[in-house]
């Protein structure tokens, strides 16, 4: 009779000659202990150091709440006993602005006045300008009745192109020009001035670019104006044509 080596199984011996022995299934052997599972053992340990290691997180972000209301508080009562002691006396401008108390407003900025207007159909002198459209703008500069109108004094760098064009050439002069008008002086007085003649030849196409800038101290309430010898010649593209200034 064969026996499983894995488990003992005890000695049977079969007297009776006449009947079969019985079969060793038939024998009632004792069952192999149960193996221990350890899996569940493993999950119940990792859930314990996972919520051990959740609530020191939790205690940790408490104390660090904790301290900086303790250290919030207690410079609050420091600026306090600051403001008691300081009284009517004045105190450093650091420290007037840490507690609160800085009187002093601060100044603002001075913008910066500035304008550039561009070319703009017309059939009068002087010329007049677009003030709003495209990349026209004025900032601290007043567009009025064809003129920039100056509102603060001060050193300006005023500049001003115009272009030229036409599908004949005539022989006669081409000028460009940039005045002011003013309360203390009479009439018009030119800050800039351009004059070409022989620009064209024979009876082609052709085209001029004229420019002109410089620095001018400009004073409150002065009106600056562009004029031309010939306001049919103009090309009016805002890329060509324009006029502008802003103060240094």
């Amino acid at each position: 009779m064969q026996q499983n080596m894995r488990y003992a199984q005890p000695s049977v011996f079969w007297m009776d000659p006449c009947r079969n022995p019985p079969l060793p299934s038939q024998v009632n052997m004792p069952l192999p202990p149960p193996f221990p599972d350890f899996r569940k053992k493993r999950r119940k340990d990792g859930t314990c150091t996972y919520l051990l290691i959740m609530f020191l997180l939790v205690l940790l972000a408490l104390f660090g709440v904790g301290l900086g209301t303790y250290k919030i508080i207690e410079l609050q009562r420091e600026l306090d006993i600051v403001k008691e002691i300081s009284g009517d006396k004045e105190l450093p401008p650091a420290l007037e602005k840490l507690i609160g108390l800085n009187k002093h407003p601060v100044e603002k900025k001075e913008s910066k006045c500035a304008a550039h207007v561009t070319g703009k159909e017309g059939s009068t002198l002087p010329l007049a300008w677009e003030e709003t459209f495209g990349r026209a703008f004025t900032s601290g500069i007043q567009y009025k009745n064809r003129g920039l109108v100056v509102n603060q004094t001060g050193l300006y760098f005023l500049y001003t192109s115009i272009y030229f064009r036409s599908t004949s050439c005539q022989s006669k002069e081409l000028s460009h020009t940039v005045f002011k008008k003013s309360k203390r002086y009479p009439g018009e007085l030119t800050l800039m001035k351009n004059t070409e003649y022989q620009y064209c030849t024979s009876n082609n196409k052709w085209g001029r670019h004229s420019y002109l800038g410089a620095l001018f101290n400009l004073t409150t309430e002065e009106t600056l104006y562009v004029n031309v010898s010939d306001i049919k010649l103009v090309s009016f593209d805002e890329s060509r044509t324009f006029f502008g200034l802003y103060k240094l």
